[in-house]
């Protein structure tokens, strides 16, 4: 095995790729250190998954699989950078790709008729969602701003948008009927086995899930959100964005939370578009039209039919008598609920605080919005947010601290490791949760309710419980663990964070338990006067505030340092947020032009070098990681991050610059033997490379697909310079 792993993976951070690792394994490969990448792609996820239907020389290792493994040994190093979490269209998108390229690989089956099609759906659900992440993240985050990036955006702040009483934004979401309000929860008393049992209203019963181990201190909770109760509360939200004079947003994660947040989503659609759902209901059935897929889905499949007109026209008087809709692209008339992945809420909620509480609507123009959250749970962090700016103004970059984060995230924890068990109602009953020790929860549902359980294990709790002492030891700054007591969830995780804390001598440290909304207004106070504050979170808040607020303090999400110590002593280190991997992938085949920002892995590299010297000894892992260290301060210092605009520096640009200050720190290390002719050679023709990376900007290209590139495209696109590729090998 490697000494370093790195991740291949999706859209913009994959093509930055083909630029960035000749670089890094050159440098690496002086010092003596291997590494090599794994292709964890969305292509590669779904190759790797039907290996009887490719030829040969098309099957390749399932890497998801290999770096499960490998997460639990005490050497793993792993870099990971952004992947796509697909959606359903996204997923149907890269089959279609794979078959136009030559890859025999099914169809997805929404509803199988027969075994085969079951197992391809079954075989396709590890592809769906947020399929990466738990795997790999065998650990608890540690995610931070490194300093020489704190400098940097105070001395080069980014612009807040101004905030004040008289903005009219707020936030909506449900008082009853949700997750938050029909949660149950259970302290595991000892080693167990838990089942989902499904009973309707004839006292039948259908087994949807067993064997769910639990052990001793674990939790084990569930709950159902209304189907009914989520379709009034949405005629209730439209009604009130349309009286108040607000754009109409939802704010969902349909790609993480893949069984049940597609369904809000079509909830959604189906609700806004009622009159539409209701008199050509049997023509779009017809169709194949699914409203969880949203909008771009139906349009595409209402195409042929005869009525195709009267529906657009109906679609047009709903859009002149409801509240407007905001809007992901106003120019191409592309909605909130055209795609569910296109609007999802930990980048989409700090997007819109960051612009003065405003979002687009179809004539470009921004507006205050009514922020439409459904479930209770999480809409209040932002609603405080929001409250705080209001009444004290925007933040300032130049003068705040910063919030870092320490993330239940170990074993699957809480929401984000439910999809397993997420179950819709298919009838009027009851959803029966039942173990072998008599932990029993029962839930009284309707047909369409969505149901889902949730776990946080005890070597998990414990383990972040430690990890927030010991960040609050090294930093001393306040740690707060954010916990609501009328939650039954967070009820059971306050009595055991409280009884383990006693553990520990706390002396000297400010270490507290708040509910959430006072728990952000707090932090929002602390980082105001100066200081830093340690947020210390589940799973789906550690989600939400790594990006929001990194979005604050430094106007992006992929500058954050992101550690996951391994429970087996190994590291995993993430990279940057992948939210606007998209665009700006787009932006490379429009202009060739790449602006994506490689911070988040050249801080990423750091720290993966900085844990190969502490695990094995080595110097040259050591030497590499301290210059790469100086040679991303002076990248920062003389404010080398890619530009948005053609003809300026680019991903490109940003890798030579980093690679120049690298070498030339090198050239004054132990290792200058290895780096002093690169160095010089590099320093000299320095205009001449900046002049050739810049020259290739300007025109469309081909890369060959868009979720499984051509190699040879795409390294000619990435690496145009020929005297910095042949300075590289000096």
């Amino acid at each position: 095995m490697a000494d370093i792993i790195y991740t291949y993976t999706d859209e913009a951070p994959a093509l930055a790729t083909y630029s960035l690792f000749p670089v890094i394994k050159e440098f690496l490969s002086r010092g003596g250190i291997d590494i090599e990448t794994m292709d964890i792609s969305l292509a590669a996820r779904i190759l790797a998954n039907f290996p009887e239907y490719l030829k040969e020389e098309q099957k390749v290792p399932n890497f998801l699989e290999i770096l499960g493994e490998m997460t639990k040994e005490k050497t793993a190093n792993i870099i990971k950078l952004p992947n796509i979490s697909a959606s359903l269209p996204q997923l149907n998108a890269a089959i279609a790709e794979l078959q136009s390229k030559g890859y025999a690989v099914p169809n997805y089956v929404e509803n199988p008729s027969n075994d085969k099609e079951a197992s391809i759906k079954a075989r396709y659900a590890k592809v769906l969602g947020s399929a990466v992440n738990p795997v790999l993240r065998e650990g608890n985050s540690d995610r931070r701003c490194a300093a020489a990036v704190k400098a940097y955006a105070k001395e080069f702040p980014h612009k807040n948008g101004a905030w004040s009483k008289d903005i009219k934004t707020r936030v909506s979401y449900m008082n009853g009927g949700d997750f938050y309000s029909n949660e149950k929860s259970v302290i595991v008393s000892g080693d167990t086995k838990f089942k989902i049992e499904f009973e309707d209203a004839h006292g039948k019963k259908e087994l949807l899930k067993d064997g769910i181990k639990a052990g001793r201190g674990d939790i084990i909770s569930a709950t159902f959100l209304s189907a009914n109760k989520l379709d009034k509360f949405i005629e209730e939200s439209i009604k009130d964005a349309k009286d108040s004079g607000l754009l109409y947003s939802v704010h969902l994660k349909a790609t993480m939370m893949k069984i049940s947040d597609p369904v809000i989503f079509g909830h959604f659609v189906k609700v806004f578009f009622k009159e539409i759902f209701e008199e050509f209901a049997s023509e779009l059935k017809e169709a194949g039209v699914n409203q969880n897929n949203g909008l771009k889905d139906l349009f595409t499949k209402i195409e042929n039919l005869p009525c195709k007109a009267k529906i657009l026209a109906k679609f047009d008087e709903i859009y002149a008598t409801r509240a407007d809709l905001a809007m992901v692209d106003s120019d191409k008339g592309i909605t909130n609920l055209h795609v569910p992945s296109d609007v999802i809420i930990d980048a989409s909620m700090p997007a819109m605080i960051r612009n003065s509480g405003k979002m687009w609507d179809k004539k470009g123009d921004a507006r205050d919005t009514l922020a439409v959250i459904p479930d209770k749970t999480y809409a209040t962090i932002y609603e405080a947010t929001i409250e705080d700016l209001k009444a004290n103004g925007a933040l300032n970059p130049a003068t705040i601290g910063s919030v870092s984060n320490v993330g239940l995230m170990a074993k699957k924890a809480e929401e984000y490791g439910s999809h397993d068990k997420t179950f819709i109602a298919k009838s009027n009953g009851k959803f029966i949760v039942s173990s072998d020790n008599g932990d029993n929860m029962e839930f009284k549902v309707e047909e369409g309710d969505i149901f889902r359980a949730i776990e946080a294990k005890d070597e998990a709790i414990k383990d972040w419980i430690k990890l927030a002492i010991n960040r609050a030891k090294a930093t001393k700054s306040p740690a707060i663990f954010w916990l609501d007591e009328n939650r039954a969830h967070d009820a059971n995780m306050i009595q055991i964070v409280t009884d383990e804390l006693k553990k520990y001598d706390l002396s000297n440290l400010d270490i507290s338990i708040a509910e959430p909304t006072k728990a952000i207004k707090r932090s929002i106070s602390i980082i105001r006067s100066g200081k830093d504050a340690i947020s210390v979170t589940g799973n789906v808040l550690r989600d939400y505030l790594t990006d929001l607020f990194p979005i604050l303090e430094l106007g992006t999400s992929a500058k954050m340092l992101s550690i996951v110590p391994l429970l087996n002593g190994g590291g995993l280190f993430e990279t940057g947020a992948g939210g606007s991997a998209p665009k700006i992938a787009g932006q490379l085949i429009e202009e060739n032009h790449l602006r994506w920002d490689s911070l988040g892995e050249f801080l990423a590299f750091g720290a993966s070098l900085e844990h190969l010297a502490n695990i094995s000894g080595k110097k040259e892992a050591k030497i590499l990681a301290d210059t790469l260290d100086k040679a991303i301060q002076s990248y920062l210092k003389n404010d080398n991050s890619p530009r948005k605009n053609i003809g300026e520096n680019d991903n490109r640009g940003s890798h030579f610059y980093l690679t120049l200050y690298w070498a030339n720190e090198l050239a004054n290390s132990e290792l200058k033997d290895k780096f002093s002719a690169m160095a010089k050679e590099l320093s000299e023709n320095k205009e001449s490379i900046v002049n050739e990376l810049n020259k290739a900007q300007g025109k469309r290209v081909e890369i060959g697909g868009y979720y499984k590139f051509d190699d040879k495209l795409v390294s000619n696109i990435m690496r145009p310079s020929k005297l910095f590729n042949e300075f590289l090998g000096k």
